[in-house]
């Protein structure tokens, strides 16, 4: 399916269309709007009658039962081809997912209530919890086509290896307790939902895509971790009798992202080597404020170089706009 936004007043005024088409266009434009503010109303009302309820009988015995309820909903507008209510179908999943995700992790804190309550004893590991709302937000992502969900359920994976991210006042955390195993089990995972989007179709692709993506994010937050302190788990301790230090990842995390800029450019992958850049960024800035510290002369001088890395990148970018402005397109791809 193939989606294009077109002005359709310039088009006119151009000559590329004639009246009876642009009134023709205009209609059907005025029909999916129209179509799209019910989806959007009633989806909203659905979420502030379930928010409601949920406020007043703030319990896992309440919420699985109302998440359960519009995810059954949601699938029936989709399996059943009612395109109209394509984004009313949307917003169930996906609101279904986030309930029924948010009940079996909070079932795995030892609580029955959402308002806090904890039991003496978590009635579900955490891991095994992780990887139950994994698996159901990739299920309820390929149901609805939700990027959203796809990532989220990435993420999660990472979740069971320990990264995550902290809140406090006025201090915020991001970590990981496995560097090492993130990336290596990220890299491969990102690999293969690379291989596998190059056999769906587009829809299918494009959660492949967000899938790799949100991977490759958890391996460059795996070597931040590991190129600050390296990595002692106790299967490394094992394994090798020593941990992984430091610098091993600092040289490791420069060439993977040097290796990953100079393909990502070879073969036009734009999202790739912007991400190479941004992280080649935070690393350098990482190891010139470990090695140099804060002075006045460090910060002027990594303010300097970080100018002029973002100048190259923008100019890259910008020179890749005109070549694609510039270049033919004689065939539409989905």
């Amino acid at each position: 399916m193939v989606k294009v936004t077109l002005d359709l007043s310039r088009l006119l005024e151009d000559g590329q269309i004639t009246r009876q088409e642009h009134d023709r266009l205009a209609r059907l434009g005025r029909r999916d709007t129209g179509s799209l503010l019910v989806n959007a109303l009633i989806g909203f009302g659905v979420l502030a009658v379930s928010g409601g309820v949920l406020a007043l009988l703030p319990s896992i015995l309440t919420a699985v039962p109302l998440g359960l309820a519009m995810l059954a909903c949601g699938a029936w507008l989709v399996l059943s081809g009612r395109r109209r209510w394509a984004v009313l179908a949307t917003i169930l999943v996906l609101v279904a997912a986030l309930l029924l995700g948010a009940s079996i992790l909070v079932l795995s804190g030892g609580q029955l209530s959402l308002d806090g309550t904890a039991e003496e004893v978590p009635l579900l590991d955490s891991r095994i919890a992780f990887l139950l709302v994994a698996a159901l937000f990739a299920g309820c992502a390929v149901l609805a086509g939700s990027g959203l969900l796809v990532a989220l359920a990435v993420l999660l994976l990472g979740g069971m290896l320990g990264s995550g991210t902290a809140y406090g006042h006025a201090f915020y955390a991001l970590g990981t307790e496995e560097p090492l195993l993130t990336v290596l089990a990220f890299s491969g995972f990102a690999a293969a939902a690379h291989g596998l989007a190059e056999r769906l179709r587009a829809a299918g692709a494009r959660l492949a895509d967000i899938a790799a993506r949100t991977a490759l994010l958890l391996v460059n937050l795996g070597f931040w971790v590991g190129s600050l302190w390296g990595d002692n788990a106790a299967w490394l301790l094992r394994l090798l009798w020593r941990p992984v230090p430091a610098d091993a990842f600092s040289i490791a995390w420069a060439l993977a992202l040097l290796g990953a800029a100079i393909w990502a450019g070879r073969s036009n992958r734009r999202w790739l080597l912007n991400l190479a850049c941004v992280f080649g960024g935070i690393h350098f800035y990482t190891q010139w404020f470990e090695r140099l510290g804060a002075t006045p002369l460090s910060l002027l001088g990594g303010g300097v170089l970080m100018l002029i890395f973002a100048v190259g990148l923008w100019r890259l970018n910008e020179r890749w706009m005109v070549e694609d402005a510039a270049a033919p397109h004689s065939t539409a791809s989905s």
